[in-house]
């Protein structure tokens, strides 16, 4: 039999931690950070130009399965590669880390899309966390945004704007003192999931501030997803 051959989409906490336990397989970044975390192993970076670009690729490099563990919110790298997969018969499995659910002290409204978060706004001094290429839905605000990314963000972006370069994880304790020194009243942020991000939910439980939580896209339909990069290590080992 054939060794598998296990192409990793993503570059999330999750797929880096798959990849260390996958170490023949290979692992592949869109490209959109200047300076990303990279995965053990073998990499490539950037797109695959559409559906037609990953089909030619799983057959050129005789991939025999493939993990989808990018971003939550990636919904048209999802989308690719669950067409691409039925067209080669490649078996597909996503992985994504569960998503946050409310706790008592929450003062949380979910929303559909980043479109709806801008209309929704309960505040005028927000701390926007969805990412640098999502800024547009919101240039056209009154409100004040203190916006925090990797990389500097792309244009349209609000008039009202403080650009804050970090890369996490990072604290409660600095999340609550970042919020207090730019007397922040709202928290905008896409619902990720997962422990290394949540502390800004945290803080803002603490100090009573509202958060507008964007929901996720949804998944096509009938693949099968795990939320564990040891399940996704299973099920290549299995299938």
């Amino acid at each position: 039999m054939a060794p598998h051959r296990v192409l990793i989409l993503g570059g999330t906490s999750e797929a880096r931690r798959l990849a260390g336990l996958l170490p023949a397989a290979v692992s592949s970044l869109a490209g959109r950070v200047r300076a990303p975390v990279l995965p053990p192993g073998e990499v490539r970076v950037g797109g695959f130009g559409g559906v037609d670009g990953l089909v030619g690729y799983l057959r050129a490099e005789r991939i025999t399965q493939v993990v989808d563990a990018t971003h939550p919110f990636a919904a048209r790298m999802t989308a690719h590669a669950a067409e691409a997969c039925a067209l080669t018969g490649v078996p597909l499995v996503v992985l994504r880390r569960p998503g946050w659910s409310e706790v008592a002290g929450d003062r949380w409204t979910r929303v559909p899309s980043l479109v709806a978060a801008a209309r929704a706004l309960p505040g005028s001094r927000v701390f926007l966390t969805t990412g640098r290429q999502d800024l547009a839905v919101f240039a056209d605000s009154a409100a004040w945004f203190l916006v925090r990314s990797v990389d500097p963000p792309d244009p349209p972006a609000p008039q009202r704007m403080l650009s804050i370069l970090e890369r996490g994880p990072f604290t409660v304790d600095g999340e609550r003192a970042l919020m207090l020194e730019h007397r922040i009243d709202v928290l905008v942020t896409k619902d990720s999931g997962g422990a290394l991000t949540a502390a800004k939910l945290v803080a803002a439980r603490d100090l009573g501030i509202s958060v507008v939580m964007v929901d996720r896209p949804p998944l096509p339909a009938d693949v099968p997803v795990v939320t564990t990069p040891e399940e996704a290590a299973e099920r290549v080992a299995t299938h």
